[in-house]
C-alpha cells in the first residue's frame, strides 16, 4: 500500500481522452445525447459535471467515504445535509459552533420546526442530557471554531447510534491530512473547501462526504434539486489545491505549535488555545484521534479583555493579514466577535468561551520566526501608542 502522499497524488485521474495530467475543465451546460434519455452519463450541468465528478470521487477517496458532493460554499454543503431533517426533528450542536452554522440553524431552520439543542461536547456523556427518539442529528466541529475544544468523535458516536441518530462532523480545522472522522465511527463529513482543501484563498466551495449508498442517494437527490452546486472552474481549482494538502497541513501544523508556544510566553496574553499543547483540555485525545497533527489554527485571548485590545492586535500585524476565512498559504488574524461569530448572541458567544479579547490566527506556509517577529512587533507597537496616550 502506497504512502498517503503517494496515494493522494495519484488519486487525481489522467484524462483518458487527451492523456492530460490535469483535470479538464468542462465548461459545459449541456450535453449531447444520443437518444432521449441515453447519453455518456451526463446530461445537464446541475446534475452533473465531469470536473465536479473527478473532484468529488478525489474527496470521497480523501476521507474514505462512500460518496462526495460539491458545493457552492460550506453553508451550502451545511444546508444540504439539514434537508434530509422534517418538522419535529431534533439536532444537538456542539455549543462553539461556526456562526454561519449557528445563524443557518437559528434563523431559518427553527421556523421549520427543527429544534437544535447546543451542547459542551467536549465531554460526551454531556450528550447524553438532551438525546431522544427525536434526535437525529449530532453536530460537531472537532476542532471547533473559534476556541478549538475537542471532542470523543468515538464516544460520541457510539452514544448516538445507540438512539438512532446520526453523526456528523465538520472536518475543516482538521483536514483530511490530520484527521478521519469515517474511522471514529462517523456518518457524515463537511468540509469548506475554502479553507484547507482549496488553500490558496482564491474560492469558496463546501463538501459533504457520506459512508453509505443510502445518504448518498439522499444527498445527490438534494444536490440535484436544489441546484447549489460547485462551478467546474472552482471544482479544478479545489482540485489543484488537494494536491498539495498534505504538504501544506503538515507545514501549517508545525509552524502553529511553535507560535502557540510562543504566544503562552507573551505577558498580554491571558488564554492561549491549542490542542497541540500539554496545557489543553483535551490534548492526549487530540494527539490520537488527529494522528498527532494539531491544526494550524490557534485563538488566544487577551489580559485586558476588551474588543478595544483585541482590535489594536488585529490592526498592527503585518505578515498576519486581518481578513475572514483560514487555511490558505498566507497567514490570516481575525477578531471572531465582531467577524466570524458576529450572528451569535454575547451572552451565548461568552458562555461558549469567544471572548471579547479571542482573536483567531491562521498560520500558513511563512516561516515560524517571521511569524513570531511579527506577533512580538504588533504588541511592542501597541505598547508604544498606551506610553504615548498616557503622557498626552
Amino acid at each position: 500500500m502506497p504512502h498517503k502522499t503517494t496515494n493522494l497524488i495519484h488519486s487525481v485521474p489522467v484524462d483518458e481522452l487527451t492523456g492530460s495530467i490535469s483535470v479538464p475543465i468542462y465548461q459545459t451546460a449541456t450535453y449531447v445525447q444520443e437518444a432521449p434519455g441515453v447519453n455518456k452519463g451526463f446530461d445537464y450541468g446541475r446534475s452533473n459535471n465531469p470536473t465536479r465528478l473527478a473532484l468529488e470521487n478525489i474527496v470521497a477517496k480523501l476521507e474514505g467515504g462512500s460518496a462526495a458532493f460539491a458545493f457552492a460554499t460550506g453553508l451550502a454543503a451545511i444546508d444540504a445535509v439539514l434537508k434530509t431533517l422534517k418538522t419535529g426533528d431534533e439536532i444537538i450542536a456542539v455549543d462553539d459552533i461556526y456562526g454561519g452554522a449557528y445563524r443557518l440553524f437559528t434563523h431559518i431552520y427553527e421556523k421549520f420546526g427543527i429544534t437544535i439543542h447546543y451542547v459542551d461536547t467536549t465531554d460526551a456523556d454531556n450528550i447524553r442530557d438532551y438525546i431522544s427518539s427525536k434526535t437525529k442529528l449530532v453536530w460537531l466541529e472537532s476542532p471547533t471554531n473559534p476556541t478549538l475544544k475537542i471532542s470523543d468523535i468515538k464516544k460520541i458516536t457510539s452514544i448516538a447510534h445507540a438512539k438512532g441518530a446520526l453523526v456528523v462532523v465538520d472536518n475543516t480545522f482538521a483536514s483530511p491530512v490530520a484527521q478521519q472522522p469515517f474511522k471514529l465511527g462517523a456518518d457524515i463529513v463537511i468540509h469548506s473547501g475554502t479553507k484547507y482543501l482549496g488553500g490558496h484563498s482564491d474560492l469558496v466551495a463546501g463538501l459533504v462526504v457520506v459512508n453509505t449508498p443510502e445518504l448518498a442517494e439522499q444527498i445527490k437527490f438534494i444536490q440535484n434539486a436544489s441546484g447549489g452546486i460547485l462551478g467546474p472552474q472552482d471544482c479544478w481549482l479545489v482540485i489543484r489545491g488537494i494536491e498539495t494538502v498534505t504538504l501544506r497541513v503538515e507545514r501549517q501544523c508545525k509552524t502553529a505549535l511553535q507560535v502557540a508556544e510562543f504566544l503562552q510566553s507573551c505577558e498580554e496574553v491571558e488564554n492561549v488555545y491549542y490542542p497541540g499543547l500539554p496545557s489543553h483540555k483535551n490534548h492526549a485525545l487530540a494527539r490520537e484521534q488527529q494522528n498527532g497533527l494539531f491544526g494550524g489554527v490557534i485563538s488566544f485571548s487577551l489580559k485586558e479583555d476588551t474588543e478595544e485590545a483585541a482590535i489594536a492586535f488585529v490592526t498592527s500585524t503585518q505578515y498576519f493579514k486581518l481578513a475572514e476565512s483560514l487555511g490558505g498559504v498566507k497567514s490570516l488574524v481575525c477578531h471572531p466577535a465582531q467577524m466570524t461569530h458576529k450572528s451569535i448572541p454575547q451572552e451565548k458567544r461568552l458562555q461558549s468561551g469567544i471572548a471579547n479579547s479571542l482573536i483567531r490566527l491562521s498560520c500558513g506556509i511563512e516561516e515560524a520566526e517571521d511569524l513570531i517577529a511579527d506577533i512580538t512587533q504588533a504588541f511592542e507597537k501597541i505598547r508604544k501608542q498606551e506610553t504615548i496616550e498616557v503622557f498626552n
